[in-house]
């Protein structure tokens, strides 16, 4: 990198809510709050917004030209807004980098549907400005008035990460001074689930932890999904009232083997590993957050890459995603603020499963890794110092 970045604040929802204190409580409580729900034609384990949070962000259609939006893009607004209204940043110009992998799933089915059913194959005279994934933040951009670049994209689940990627490029540049990035994800429609569902890794688990992330004695995939939406303010050097610095990037592909998985040793992960820590001392790294959606083979390849980087004496491990779900799009967002938070209390959330039960003496830097299909892999280096 050629300079480090300061985070300067940050929002999320998901189902852990939208607080950071409620946020912070959920990952202590040790739960997990993935749910069966019933989807007409099937029920299955997701993890979602509570009710309550819903109203809340559905409160945005009563703004003129906001009733239209896909709940993606509504989830983007409400969790830029609170992000935003954390910094000072005036009139000064900004970027906007948020992404989805799926992006506007909800409208583009309702949308479908209704195409199927006209006998003149009609569909409403919206259905393709707010299914593009380019209105994610261009809507964001308008809620905050923004003069700035606004850019969304699609990298499958390392969507988020490759947009505060993007931001740090923007600001180091030159282009820009400050930056909004990260993911938003509602996931939780018939269809998107149906897809995973076809993939043959969606977990059938019953008991208390459907989704098994990094529980290496599973005996069948585990991945669940789950809605979420995360973002990030970034600014250039390091802001004394920062949450953490990006002090590392690294990125990585590897050739497409198969159209969902990675190599056995996650090739596309030891690169982008290793391209993050370039410079340090591995043995500085306290803590990896890692992808492990809860499939045997995601969590053993990743895992293997983290083994062939930093040897069997690796850094303490964890994952979010036996408590949320697999959130697509937001993941890597979700993982950055995990760590963010783990950093903050100095008290790290490991897991509820045998395997690697370590527990680091601090948390001061933390690496993140997050994949998309085909081997598209993000890791960022957090730091305090």
């Amino acid at each position: 990198m050629r300079e480090r970045i300061s985070i300067v604040s940050m929002a999320s929802i998901s189902a852990l809510g939208r607080d950071e204190k409620q946020i912070w409580q959920q990952y202590k409580s040790g739960n997990s709050l993935i749910r069966k729900i019933n989807f007409e034609k099937f029920s299955a384990l997701v993890s979602g917004l509570s009710t309550d949070l819903w109203e809340e962000i559905n409160e945005l259609k009563t703004t003129k030209n906001y009733k239209d939006l896909d709940p993606s893009v509504l989830m983007a607004i409400y969790c830029s807004r609170m992000a935003y209204d954390k910094v000072n940043w005036g009139d000064k110009e900004f970027g906007v980098n948020i992404g989805s992998s799926r992006g506007a799933t909800r409208l583009f089915e309702k949308y479908h549907e209704e195409f199927l059913r006209s006998d003149k194959g009609r569909v409403n005279t919206l259905s393709s400005p707010t299914t593009t994934l380019g209105n994610i933040s261009s809507w964001v951009g308008h809620d905050l008035h923004n003069q700035g670049p606004v850019i969304s994209h699609s990298i499958a689940c390392s969507t988020a990460l490759h947009g505060v990627l993007n931001g740090i490029a923007w600001i180091n540049s030159g282009m820009s001074e400050f930056f909004i990035a990260g993911g938003s994800e509602a996931s939780n429609t018939p269809f998107t689930l149906a897809q995973m569902k076809a993939l043959k890794i969606y977990s059938k688990a019953t008991g208390e932890f459907p989704c098994r992330s990094l529980d290496m004695n599973k005996k069948s995939n585990t991945m669940v999904l789950g809605e979420a939406a995360a973002v990030f303010c970034l600014e250039r050097g390091e802001n004394p009232d920062r949450l953490a610095c990006i002090s590392g990037i690294g990125y990585a592909t590897e050739p497409l083997k198969h159209n969902i998985s990675i190599s056995t040793n996650a090739d596309c992960f030891q690169r982008s590993m290793k391209m993050a820590l370039k410079g340090m001392d591995r043995s500085k790294v306290d803590v990896i957050v890692m992808h492990a959606p809860g499939t045997i083979k995601g969590d053993s390849s990743e895992y293997n890459a983290i083994v062939k980087v930093f040897g069997s004496d690796h850094p303490s491990l964890t994952s979010n995603k036996w408590i949320i779900g697999h959130s697509l799009g937001a993941s890597g967002g979700m993982s950055l603020e995990m760590a963010i938070l783990m950093m903050k209390n100095q008290d790290f959330i490991g897991l509820p499963f045998d395997s690697f039960k370590s527990e680091p003496n601090q948390v001061r830097n933390v690496l993140i890794n997050a994949v998309g299909f085909g081997g598209n892999a993000v890791s960022v280096l957090l730091s305090l110092d």
